[in-house]
Parts: structure tokens; C-alpha cells; sequence
């Protein structure tokens, strides 16, 4: 089933409404949906390069209205609507664990790690931080950061180097951002504790 989900929203970026297309589904990954955005900005982004800043403010404004959805889900409708959406998903006891262990820091921490790697899954960040009450506006914030800083950079990777790039996008931009996302956990704990 995810396979067929992947092939269809990649079956989208043709399309005469793909922009369209790509702001719902930037919008519901970041609040519940599983397959991630970058499945249809990049190739979007790849058949048309001079329109890949634009495909990335497209995908950044919707992703963190999205988000901010996720945070009313989590903050008004945990028990109504967020937490079948995770028991759908099979996160659940992860974000238990998370939200009895969370407290704001670390919620941004993961909002910017999840907005750059998908560690953990955005959706799960948006409405733990509504659940425990993060500030709505210093979320927006980080949201908007780390969603911006994720599809401008990789507009500005298929702006300079087009079509090679998209392998290397897609085999290893998520490794590459998650041991980047590694080392700000890594500094977050050394800040946090050590000093």
C-alpha cells in the first residue's frame, strides 16, 4: 500500500494543478499524512528548475500552515482526533514516551530535526508541541525555518546541478541530514548538561 501511495503522489508533479497538488500535500504531511512532500517537489522542481524557489515557498508556506494544524490537533483534539492518527500509524507509544519526557527545548530541537530529516516524522512533532503547549509562536517560527531551510536548499541544489543531483538527493540527502541532525542533539545535550 505505501508503494502505491509513493507511485501515486509522484504521479501528481505532472500535472497541470502539481503546484496545487504539492501545497495539500505539504500541507497534510505536516499534520497527517505519511508520504513526505519532497516526493513530488523534486521532480517538480527538476522538470521545471526555474521554478524551484517558487515550488519551495509553495511547499514551505503550506508545510507550516500544516504544521500549525497539527499544533490546534494536538493542543484541542489530542484524544478526538490526534491520537487515533497515531494509533493509525503505529506511533502512539513513541509519542507517549515523547510527550512525558518532552519539554520545549527539546520539542524545537526535533521540529528543526524533523523539518531537515524527517527524524521523527513531522506530523508527530506538530501535535506533540500543540499536546504540551509549546509557544504558537515560536513554533511558527522554528517551523518556518526549518521547513524554509529544507526545500530552499534543495530548490538551490537542483537550480545548480539539475538532473545528477536528484540521485544524490534521494539516496542520500535524508543521511546527510540526519547526521546533521545528529550533531544538533548532540550540541543541544552538551549545552543542556555539560555546561
Amino acid at each position: 500500500m505505501l508503494r502505491r501511495l509513493y507511485d501515486w503522489t509522484l504521479s501528481l508533479a505532472a500535472r497541470k494543478s502539481a503546484e496545487y497538488w504539492l501545497a495539500f500535500i505539504a500541507f497534510i504531511e505536516s499534520s497527517v499524512f505519511l508520504v513526505p512532500a519532497d516526493v513530488l517537489f523534486l521532480p517538480m522542481a527538476i522538470a521545471r528548475p526555474d521554478r524551484a524557489y517558487r515550488y519551495a515557498l509553495i511547499a514551505t508556506v503550506a508545510s507550516v500552515l500544516g504544521g500549525i494544524a497539527g499544533w490546534f490537533l494536538g493542543h484541542y483534539a489530542y484524544e478526538a482526533v490526534a491520537k487515533p492518527v497515531l494509533e493509525f500509524y503505529g506511533k502512539l507509544d513513541d509519542f507517549e514516551a515523547l510527550r512525558i519526557s518532552s519539554g520545549t527545548g527539546f520539542i524545537l530541537l526535533m521540529l528543526v530535526t524533523s523539518g531537515l530529516a524527517h527524524l521523527p516524522p513531522i506530523k508527530v512533532v506538530t501535535i506533540l508541541s500543540g499536546v504540551i503547549g509549546v509557544n504558537l509562536w515560536i513554533f511558527i517560527l522554528s517551523a518556518i525555518v526549518a521547513r524554509g531551510a529544507r526545500f530552499l536548499f534543495l530548490a538551490w541544489l537542483l537550480r545548480k546541478y539539475g538532473e545528477p543531483i536528484r540521485h544524490f538527493v534521494e539516496e542520500r540527502l535524508g543521511l546527510i541530514a540526519a547526521a546533521a541532525a545528529a550533531i544538533l542533539i548532540l550540541l543541544y545535550i552538551v549545552v543542556r548538561y555539560a555546561l
